[in-house]
């Protein structure tokens, strides 16, 4: 019975799995082949590729541009949501417990209504049509998720370790850099995955922040490719921008995977 039980669990595994792959391959596939994939006109090639990469400002800086948001956007939510756990989770203060139910109360706002308003302070601060500013935006989205699964983090780690680490002649910041960092650090992998994630395939910030087309992040420039002139659409030079867009998220993921499990793991321990 236990080894029907394991085939099942195999067998089903499976089935998802070229399931969730099968739109992605069938993506891959299309990008290589038809009549815009080779210049004999059939068959196989990476005519699509080319096109794409000659396609506005060039495949290349739109990458570029994403891959500076994305950064900005994960450097910024890591390095916030780490303080601020270690603060909510470790730190007694008045107010502690209001401000993180206050900082998740955030979560139940559609993004896009405070989009405007941060429009009007990015033009305060000289950011406007700025990818460093896009970062930011980014991360201001990322922080309430971030903060509660950095706070679970810290409040799954045991107080023995940073009262030893004190005890030992560590500062509070010396601790938090030597000892729990590493306690947390499926956490932060975690919650720099969903911020990766979050801003490389962004579309609605960039399309409102963004007004130089050599700034376009890549979902922007696919989206333009996809309106094409007059009516007409390369549906191959599309399939490839597809492909190109979604590589780089599935190796991050699977780079990461074994932390990003063990991060729900450790968060879920306690709340």
């Amino acid at each position: 019975m236990s080894r029907v039980r394991t085939t099942g669990l195999h067998v089903t595994s499976a089935a998802l799995a070229v399931l969730f792959l099968l739109p992605l391959l069938w993506t891959l596939y299309s990008s290589l082949t038809g009549r815009q994939a080779a210049a004999d006109g059939r068959g196989w090639g990476v005519a699509n590729y080319q096109r794409l990469a000659e396609y506005g400002s060039g495949l290349g800086s739109y990458l570029v541009n994403t891959a500076v948001v994305a950064l900005v956007a994960v450097t910024v939510t890591v390095v916030t949501t780490t303080l601020g756990g270690y603060a909510v989770a470790r730190l007694p203060f008045p107010g502690r417990n209001l401000l993180f139910l206050v900082t998740l109360a955030i979560l139940m706002v559609p993004y896009t209504t405070i989009l405007v308003p941060l429009y009007i302070l990015l033009g305060w601060l000289g950011l406007q049509n700025s990818l460093v500013g896009l970062g930011l935006v980014l991360a201001v989205l990322q922080l309430p998720f971030g903060l509660f699964m950095m706070r679970n983090s810290f409040a799954a780690l045991p107080v023995e370790l940073e009262e030893a680490a004190l005890v030992d002649g560590c500062t509070v910041g010396g601790a938090l850099r030597r000892v729990l960092l590493r306690g947390v650090l499926p956490g932060i992998v975690t919650v720099a995955l969903f911020s990766f994630l979050a801003a490389w395939n962004e579309f609605v910030a960039p399309l409102i922040f963004l007004t130089d087309g050599a700034k376009f992040t890549l979902p922007l420039a696919l989206f333009n490719l996809q309106s094409g002139s007059l009516g007409s659409v390369d549906f191959g030079a599309l399939q490839a921008g597809v492909v190109a867009s979604a590589l780089p998220c599935v190796a991050v993921f699977l780079v990461l995977q074994r932390y990003y499990v063990r991060g729900f793991s450790s968060g879920a321990l306690k709340g």
